[in-house]
């Protein structure tokens, strides 16, 4: 079937495409929608894009997302310093902070170990973590990766890494459905899963 969209609009259908969770009819839908926008509400869209994407980089401590050297929750005097939670991704910690329970520090690692992927664990931010630890004033490394078996995984992995440098390791207790993600776990659940962790 022929397209008869003009080529601009195709392109732009295009890169919505790009973004993980959009298809093609959903990507055309939004679009349309920057085509119906004013011309100054496309320019700030546009602005706000380049802007996170040239201003934003991985805080010093943890590996999140921040605009300054440390990240909010890094440069919290009130956090406790000595729990540390292990998360595949900066949208992670969104999700555990939205509970309001936690009140340790994060580490991101930017992704799992999957071979059959080419993600080894030279491609995460394990070294980074391991630092840390070695660094003193941690006492517990939660490791809080999906119930998957790239998150099993990775914690297993990680877990042997930190046993000889004397902290306790411990993994959610999942009321999660194996193969859930924990962006999309309501607050109760991932509270439970912090309350109920277990030793690795």
């Amino acid at each position: 079937m022929a397209n008869h969209d003009a080529l601009p609009l195709v392109v732009l259908t295009e890169q919505f495409a790009k973004l993980p969770g959009i298809g093609m009819k959903s990507a055309a839908r939004l679009a349309y929608h920057v085509m119906s926008m004013d011309s100054s509400e496309v320019e700030e869209f546009a602005q706000a894009l380049l802007n996170a994407r040239n201003t934003l980089h991985y805080c010093r401590c943890c590996e999140n997302l921040t605009d300054r050297e440390l990240c909010p929750i890094c440069d919290d005097p009130s956090r406790d310093p000595s729990t540390v939670c292990v998360v595949e991704s900066p949208k992670d910690i969104s999700a555990f902070e939205r509970t309001g329970e936690y009140k340790g520090l994060y580490h991101v690692l930017h992704g799992l170990i999957s071979p059959l992927r080419g993600v080894m664990p030279d491609d995460l931010r394990i070294r980074s973590l391991i630092d840390r630890v070695r660094e003193g004033g941690i006492s517990e490394v939660i490791m809080a990766t999906n119930p998957t078996v790239e998150g099993d995984t990775t914690a297993a992995y990680i877990s042997q890494l930190l046993k000889p440098l004397g902290v306790s390791v411990t993994r959610l207790a999942f009321g999660l459905p194996v193969g859930g993600m924990l962006e999309y776990a309501d607050e109760v659940t991932l509270y439970k899963a912090l309350e109920n962790r277990s030793e690795m």
